[in-house]
C-alpha cells in the first residue's frame, strides 16, 4: 500500500512497529489496521537517497488493501497503440498481482500442483512428479545441494554457481508447497535473523528430537 506520513506518524511507527500514517483529510494520525484488525508489523524503515520517501517493510496481518485484497496494486496497465489503457481489476486474480521472482515461482508451483490434483490425463510435468514423489523430490534437493558445493570446490565459475543455485531453490520450493509452508513463512525467520550473531541464533535454537 500507498500512504502519506509526517514525521510523528514514522516515530509512532518505530515506537510501535505498527505501520502509522497521516490523514491529511481528516488531518489525524491513523495506524492501519486499528479499525478493521488488519494491521502491518513494521520489521524494517528505509528511506530514499533525498530523505523524502519512505518504504516500511512489513509483515501485514490481513489483507493489506481495504478492499480486501493482499496488495494494493492490482489495476494492471498496458501501452495500447501509443496510449496507456487499464486492463482491469485484477485484485481477485494472484496469477496478475506483481509479484517477486521467488513469490512468482511459488505461484507457478502452486498452479503445477491444482493442475496435478485435476489432472485426468496426459504426460505430468516435472513439478508434477516431484510433487508426487517425496523420495525423488529429496533425492533431488541433496543432488543440487552436492552440485552447488561442487561449483565451489571445481571453481566451475560464477554463472554455474547461479545456475546450480536456481535448480536448488526450485527444488527446495516443491519441497516446501508438498509440507505447506509458504515462502513467506521462510522470508519472516530470515528477517527476525536480522542483526543476530549467526553462532548465536544457532545455538538458540531448540534441540532436535
Amino acid at each position: 500500500m500507498q500512504a502519506f506520513a509526517d514525521r510523528n506518524a514514522i516515530n509512532e511507527t518505530l515506537q510501535t512497529g505498527l505501520a502509522t500514517f497521516y490523514s491529511r483529510s481528516r488531518k489525524e494520525r491513523w495506524c492501519k489496521g486499528e479499525t478493521s484488525g488488519n494491521f502491518i508489523n513494521v520489521i524494517k524503515v528505509f528511506h530514499d537517497c533525498d530523505r523524502d520517501s519512505i518504504i516500511y517493510l512489513g509483515d501485514p496481518i490481513g489483507p493489506t488493501c481495504h478492499t480486501g485484497a493482499r496488495t494494493c496494486w492490482f489495476h494492471e496497465v498496458a501501452l495500447t497503440d501509443g496510449q496507456v489503457a487499464s486492463q482491469g481489476d485484477h485484485q481477485h486474480h494472484n496469477d496478475h498481482a506483481p509479484l517477486t521472482t521467488l513469490m512468482a515461482l511459488e505461484h507457478t508451483i502452486q498452479q503445477r500442483r491444482e493442475a496435478m490434483e485435476q489432472q485426468t490425463g496426459g504426460k505430468a510435468s516435472w513439478t508434477a512428479k516431484l510433487l508426487s514423489n517425496p523420495e525423488l523430490l529429496c533425492k533431488k534437493v541433496r543432488e543440487e545441494a552436492g552440485e552447488l558445493c561442487q561449483t565451489l570446490e571445481a571453481d566451475e565459475g560464477k554463472e554455474r554457481a547461479a545456475s546450480e543455485m536456481a535448480d536448488l531453490l526450485y527444488h527446495s520450493m516443491v519441497l516446501l508447497s508438498v509440507q505447506g509452508v509458504p515462502m513467506e513463512d521462510v522470508m519472516r525467520v530470515l528477517r527476525m535473523r536480522f542483526g543476530t550473531s549467526g553462532v548465536e541464533e544457532k545455538a538458540s535454537r531448540p534441540p532436535k528430537q
